[in-house]
C-alpha cells in the first residue's frame, strides 16, 4: 500500500515539535455526540459546510482545528474523513470516541490510544470460523496490514503529552477511581459488540483492547491519502450483555476523557 511519503511525515513532525506553522490545521473527527466536547472548547467556532456534512472550524489549545461529525459505522467514517481530506488539507487527523473494552483490565472512563487498529470483520467468513486479511489498495494493488500501527511521529507525541495527564475520577460499578489512559489494540467493525464470546474471540485472534465501529476505517482512509492518523477511544462499557446500556450511561464521560487526551496531544504537538 501506499504509506505516507516524505512530505506527509514533514508535516507531521511540524505538529510534533513546530509551533510557527500557525496556518497549519488538525483533523477530529468522531461520532457527534462524541465531539461534542471539542465543540464546547474551541474558540472563534464556525460552520464550514461541504457536500451537505456540517465540520466545526476553529481554535483548541492555540492551534487551529476542524472537528467532523461522522454517522456510525465504516462508512460514513470514510466519508467524512476524505471529505475533510480534501476541503481542510489536515496534517494530523484524530478520531475520538468511545469503545467497548475488550481487554478484561479496562474500566469505564479509561482511554485507549490506539498504537495498533484492525478491521475485524475483514476478510472471509468460513465454516471455520473468521478468517482476517487485510482490504486491497485499488491504486497499488497491494493488500492492507491486517492490523495497522499508529504512525511513530504521532504516537511519540501522544506518548510524550500525556505523561501527568490526570483524569477526573470517576464512580464505576467497582468503585470510584481515577481512568486510566493506555496504548492498545483498537478494532473496528460495522456491528456493536454485546457477546462475550465474540467479544473473547477478538482478544484472541488480533491482542484486542478495544472495540468500536470507525476507527479503522478512518486510518485506512487517511493512509491512502499519506495523512497521519491517531485513534483515541474512551471506554463505555464491556462489549457484553449490559453494553447497551452502559454506553449511554457513560457516553458523556467516556468522551470527555478522550477530548481530554486529544487535546492533550495537540497542546504538545506544538511544545517546542
Amino acid at each position: 500500500m501506499r504509506q505516507p511519503g516524505i512530505g506527509a511525515w514533514s508535516l507531521c513532525l511540524l505538529l510534533v515539535a513546530n509551533a510557527a506553522a500557525a496556518q497549519s490545521v488538525v483533523g477530529i473527527l468522531g461520532i457527534a455526540s462524541e465531539v461534542r466536547p471539542y465543540e464546547q472548547q474551541i474558540q472563534n467556532g464556525r460552520d464550514v459546510t461541504v457536500d451537505g456534512y456540517v465540520f466545526r472550524a476553529g481554535v483548541l489549545n492555540g492551534r487551529d482545528v476542524v472537528i467532523g461529525r461522522s454517522g456510525a459505522g465504516k462508512v460514513n467514517a470514510a466519508i467524512v474523513a476524505t471529505l475533510m481530506l480534501s476541503r481542510f488539507k489536515p496534517v494530523a487527523v484524530f478520531f475520538s470516541g468511545t469503545a467497548g473494552a475488550i481487554d478484561p483490565a479496562l474500566r469505564q472512563g479509561d482511554v485507549v490510544v490506539g498504537a495498533t487498529v484492525a478491521q475485524h470483520d475483514a476478510g472471509a467468513l468460513t465454516a471455520a470460523g473468521m478468517r482476517r486479511s487485510g482490504l486491497r489498495n485499488v491504486v497499488t494493488g497491494e493488500l492492507e496490514p491486517v492490523l495497522v500501527p499508529a504512525p511513530m511521529p504521532l504516537l511519540a507525541t501522544a506518548r510524550r503529552s500525556v505523561q501527568g495527564l490526570t483524569l477526573p475520577s470517576l464512580k464505576t460499578p467497582d468503585g470510584e477511581r481515577v481512568p486510566r489512559v493506555l496504548e492498545g489494540v483498537i478494532v473496528t467493525g460495522d456491528v456493536f459488540v454485546t457477546d462475550p464470546v465474540r467479544r473473547d474471540e477478538l482478544r484472541s485472534a488480533l491482542g484486542a483492547t478495544a472495540v468500536e465501529m470507525e476507527g479503522a476505517a478512518v486510518v485506512q482512509t487517511c493512509r491512502q491519502f499519506a495523512v497521519p492518523c491517531l485513534v483515541v477511544r474512551g471506554i463505555t462499557d464491556r462489549a457484553d450483555t449490559d453494553a447497551g446500556s452502559d454506553y449511554r450511561q457513560y457516553l458523556a464521560v467516556a468522551s470527555q476523557n478522550a477530548a481530554a487526551v486529544v487535546a492533550a496531544i495537540i497542546r504538545g504537538g506544538d511544545a517546542r
